[in-house]
């Protein structure tokens, strides 16, 4: 796969500003749902007067999730304009625009600044920025310190990676460019946060890839999506079963706290 970083991450905003990308990850568009979304909040240890960025806010349901239940402020970044539309009418229909809002940026040049934030998340799009080590430092920027990063994201050993894991598509699907988990937390202290967590959690990654190969089998089912386009999605579900199953794909957790 041979493209120039700007047009991979207009391929990302893209595809997960469609509407089929709702139908089949769902309202989170990340493993773990809400349920770990709310882990993550709690771990940010932030409150009413706090301000929280999500990095790659998609259609605003964790950003709006972490308000609610926690009562902080929260400003969303999304790379594709229709998804901060989208979030900035979600967070009006929820009456809570006075405290959530969206603005359309790069998550490796984020439009903020510096040590704004009380807290940053960034859930499953670490694996499809481009530059993970400007990315990184963009995180480690906007954050005060002793600020608090909740990062969760797919977790790969790439020499391990069939063929079929290393297309554009399978990056889009955040696993072609994903990274260890111990390669995640070392670029976390490298830009001197100290990690407090760092752990495993396959078995999200699992019960997203069964969602999504049920989603396939009901879009079969109802004819609305062209055969060749499910079958590239039943092979790319089915690569990445297997690599999980054999260790060589998984879903990570990391805590950390700026210095």
């Amino acid at each position: 796969m041979r493209m120039a970083p700007e047009e991979i991450k207009a391929c990302c905003a893209a595809a997960y500003a469609a509407p089929a990308a709702r139908f089949l990850l769902g309202d989170s568009f990340h493993p773990g749902g809400a349920a770990l979304t709310s882990r993550l909040g709690r771990a940010l240890a932030v409150g009413p007067g706090r301000l929280v960025v999500d990095v790659a806010s998609g259609p605003g349901t964790s950003a709006l999730q972490l308000a609610r239940e926690t009562g902080c402020s929260v400003v969303g970044v999304d790379l594709a304009p229709e998804s901060v539309a989208a979030a900035g009418r979600a967070a009006e229909e929820a009456g809570a625009a006075d405290r959530v809002r969206f603005l359309c940026g790069d998550a490796e040049a984020l439009p903020l600044p510096d040590a704004g934030a009380d807290g940053v998340l960034c859930e499953c799009a670490l694996c499809t920025f481009p530059d993970k080590r400007a990315a990184v430092s963009e995180l480690a920027r906007v954050l005060r310190p002793g600020g608090r990063l909740a990062l969760a994201d797919v977790v790969a050993d790439p020499p391990r990676l069939p063929a079929a894991l290393t297309t554009l598509q399978a990056w889009i699907a955040c696993v072609a460019d994903a990274r260890p988990l111990e390669e995640i937390a070392g670029l976390l202290r490298d830009e001197g946060f100290a990690v407090e967590v760092a752990e495993r959690r396959d078995e999200a990654l699992a019960a997203t890839l069964d969602r999504v190969e049920a989603r396939l089998g009901l879009a079969a089912m109802l004819g609305a999506v062209a055969p060749d386009a499910l079958a590239r999605g039943g092979e790319l579900v089915a690569a990445a079963a297997g690599a999980l199953a054999s260790g060589a794909l998984g879903y990570g957790v990391v805590i950390a706290r700026r210095a």
